[in-house]
Parts: structure tokens; C-alpha cells; sequence
């Protein structure tokens, strides 16, 4: 039967061999069923109930890449777009959880008619290079601010707006202590290194006393929270909801592309430099982020940890299985979630999740050399895009600022023609928004 679904023979391995390359591609990203809850708590949303809907949401998808694609692909919600949710859409915006889900569906589906129709070629041309690497590097700057702030790294201060905290207090040095760990975990090319380094952080929590012991095997939460309880806003009425629909679509699709590309190349995969069934991973894709929406968690997308299941060997859907069905197991783990994901003192602070914020930021920003800085048509607007995003504290803000240089740069250097109408006509757009706030 594993034959007949995955042809193993013709792809050169075995089940065994698949097996293991589950096993090792859920260790190395099993650390989102710890942040993705954490973080979602934050907008209000019940963490139990975040906390299945991400792994059921993980492991449809994987399911669903198995049998479309026949890759060994791993699925889960962004974590490079959920504190986007979070902190752009729910706290930045003030949209409640179940609206801010809502748009998250609406990307979803927007991805899904795209890819369906075969068009994403002509809509990722519309966006200039420089634009789509600055956009990943500010996420990625603004996921590490945010993961400083949640580690207590960095305060608010009313003369310089930010400086080093308390560096001597336990939450600091557990925050600290987590980066270390994670980074030489991660050097050593140790599976599963930002796993093993939260839960070593969370142990260390518990030894001083700074979170409670909740246990560790549970029956799963209910879902009942979170799932189908999301809502449409009035797009119209709030203009800056179009950008938001646009972020989480387009970062959708340039990190699922890219993911594609880097893990085509890894394990042989591609034909002609292309990945045969690049249609049908991209749908995977698209469903499961608007089927994501639907149970109550953020965008879900291919992850490049897949890429350590693939040097272990799994070359077809069934590494993706057996992912899938370890993401399941992992619903009765829900009070260690609870334990990783508590926050400590007043301030909120949570220094097991902050490494991982700190550490996937800063693995987003390698794109930064690609923008052709002697260029300053694409420079500009792409700093702008990047440096807007942390100091901002906007993602929304940072591609207004990069799409409105980038058009003016164009036009008064008479060279209007290299960019796509799309930018002059968002440009406008976020011109016009700004005067109506």
C-alpha cells in the first residue's frame, strides 16, 4: 500500500528510512505547537484552543501535501507571520481576534484562486526583487524587536524610547541563557536546537520558581474557542486591511516558493530547475492557510526545517505522514505548552519563547545581500521597507513607505517603465490612507 501511495521504490527509499526523516523533521519544527499558542493568548484568543487548532492545522496540511505532491514537505502556521497577527493586525490595528482571522482566510483564498489558475509567476513579477527581500528582512527584524521585548533585552525608556533591561534579573539571563543555547545547539547542527533550547529555558523556569508546574500529559483542550469563530471586517471602511490581506498573502507565497526552490534543490527533486508538481504544493499551501483560519490559528506555510527530514533520507509524502501524525500525538501535550508558554512578572515577559523570536529573525534577514544597494531606485525603498517595520512597530507601515519610494524613485529618474502598474496603484493607495487616518 506505502508503494502504491508513495512509489518509494522509484524514488530510491524506504519506509524505514521515511520514518525517520518524520521523526527528524517534527523535532526541528515542533516549536511552533510552544509559540504559536503563546503568542496567540496575547490577542485574547483561549491558548488551549490555539493550541490544537495549530497542530490540527499542521498535520491537514501535511496530509494534504503527502497525497497532492508526494513531497516530503512540512506545513505549519508562519512563524514569520504570527507576530505579524498578533502585533500588526490584533494590538497594532485593534482588529479582534476573530476578524483578524478573517483576513487571514481571505489571503488564504485569494492564494487558493492564484494557484488554481497558474498565475503566481505574473503576480510575484509585479513585485520588484528588492521590495520582496526587503519585506522578509523587516518581518524578520521586527520578529527579533518583538522577541528582545519579550525576553525583557530590551525596555521602553521616555529620553532614548528603548534600551538594555535589568540585565542581572532571572528573566534576562533565562532569555539570555535561551540564545546561547539555541545558537550553539544550531552551529552544531543539533535537530531539533530551538526545541531542545526552550525547553531547557522552560526547566530552568521552573527551578526558580518563576512558573508553576502544570503537568505534562493531558487530554487535548477544546477547540470549541477559536474554531469557525472567525469574522469578515469591512475592508472598505478600514483601507489599511487591504495591505494587511496583501502582507499575509504575498509573504504566503514568496516564503512557500522559496521553501520549494531550497528544498527542490536539497533533495533532488527538481526537473529542469523546476519542481513537477509546484501547482499542487502551492494549493497545499493556500488550503491549508484558509483551513487554518477556519479552526483558529494564523497562515500556514511550508517550512524549510524540512529540509533536515530530507537530509535524513525522506524524499516522498510519507516523511510528511509521519510529521503529521506527530503533530497529532502532540495534542495531549498540552500542559508543557502551558508551562513554555507562561509569562512572568508584570511585565509579561517570557524568556522560553523569545530565543526562538530572536534566532528566526535573525535567519530571515540573509536576504538583505540581494538588494542591489549601488542602485539607489531600489535601495531606498528597500530600506525604508525594512527599517520601518521594527521602529514602526508596523509591517503594514513598512511597505507603504518602500512601495511609495519605490514608485516616486522610479518616476523622477525616468525610469517609470521598470515598475508594474501594481506599484503606482498601491502607492496611491497609501498615499490616500495616510491623509485619511
Amino acid at each position: 500500500m506505502l508503494e502504491k501511495l508513495f512509489k518509494l521504490n522509484e524514488l530510491g527509499t524506504t519506509a524505514k528510512r521515511e520514518i525517520i526523516a518524520g521523526c527528524t523533521t517534527f523535532m526541528t519544527l515542533s516549536y511552533i505547537i510552544f509559540v504559536c499558542p503563546a503568542l496567540m493568548k496575547l490577542t485574547g484568543m483561549n491558548e488551549g484552543a490555539a493550541m490544537v487548532a495549530t497542530c490540527l492545522a499542521a498535520a491537514g496540511s501535511m496530509f494534504l501535501m503527502a497525497f497532492l505532491a508526494n513531497y516530503p514537505i512540512a506545513l505549519a502556521p508562519g512563524m514569520g507571520i504570527i507576530p505579524v497577527f498578533v502585533f500588526g493586525l490584533c494590538q497594532g490595528l485593534g482588529l479582534p481576534w476573530q476578524e483578524a482571522l478573517g483576513i487571514v482566510f481571505i489571503s488564504g483564498v485569494l492564494f487558493i484562486v492564484l494557484a488554481v489558475a497558474g498565475v503566481r509567476e505574473a503576480v510575484m513579477n509585479a513585485i520588484p526583487r528588492s521590495l520582496q527581500q526587503a519585506i522578509a528582512v523587516g518581518i524578520g527584524l521586527f520578529i527579533a524587536f518583538i522577541g528582545l521585548k519579550m525576553g525583557g533585552i530590551v525596555v521602553s525608556h521616555p529620553a532614548t524610547f528603548v534600551t538594555h533591561g535589568k540585565f542581572v534579573s532571572p528573566p534576562v539571563l533565562l532569555a539570555l541563557f535561551g540564545i546561547v543555547l539555541t545558537m550553539v545547539l544550531m552551529a552544531r547542527k543539533v535537530p531539533g536546537a530551538i526545541l531542545i533550547a526552550m525547553l531547557g529555558t522552560a526547566v530552568l523556569s521552573l527551578l526558580f520558581g518563576l512558573v508553576k508546574f502544570e503537568g505534562i500529559v493531558a487530554a487535548p483542550p477544546s477547540i470549541a474557542p477559536t474554531a469557525f469563530k472567525l469574522q469578515f471586517p469591512n475592508v472598505f471602511a478600514r483601507p489599511e486591511l487591504f495591505a494587511m490581506i496583501f502582507v499575509f498573502f504575498f509573504v504566503d507565497m514568496f516564503d512557500s516558493i522559496g521553501t520549494f526552490t531550497a528544498i527542490g534543490h536539497q533533495g533532488g527533486l527538481l526537473t529542469d530547475g523546476k519542481l513537477p508538481k509546484a501547482r499542487q504544493a502551492l494549493l497545499t499551501d493556500a488550503i491549508g492557510s484558509a483551513g487554518g483560519a477556519l479552526l483558529g490559528t494564523s497562515t500556514v506555510t511550508s517550512y524549510i526545517e524540512s529540509a533536515s527530514g530530507i537530509a535524513a533520507g525522506g524524499r516522498t509524502g510519507l516523511t510528511a505522514i509521519v510529521t503529521g501524525l506527530l503533530m497529532l500525538v502532540a495534542l495531549f501535550f498540552s500542559p508543557l505548552v502551558q508551562i513554555v508558554g507562561a509569562p512572568i512578572g508584570e511585565a509579561n515577559l517570557n524568556p522560553a519563547i523569545a530565543p526562538a523570536l530572536i534566532i528566526v529573525g535573525s535567519l530571515m534577514i540573509k536576504g538583505i545581500v540581494t538588494i542591489e544597494w549601488d542602485d539607489l531606485t531600489e535601495a531606498v525603498p528597500a530600506f525604508l521597507t525594512l527599517i520601518m517595520m521594527p521602529l514602526a512597530f508596523s509591517v503594514t507601515d513598512g511597505i507603504a513607505y518602500g512601495f511609495i519610494a519605490y514608485a516616486f524613485m522610479k518616476l523622477v529618474t525616468g525610469r517609470a517603465k521598470e515598475a508594474h502598474w501594481l506599484i503606482y496603484l498601491f502607492a496611491v493607495l497609501f498615499i490616500v490612507l495616510y491623509f485619511v487616518r
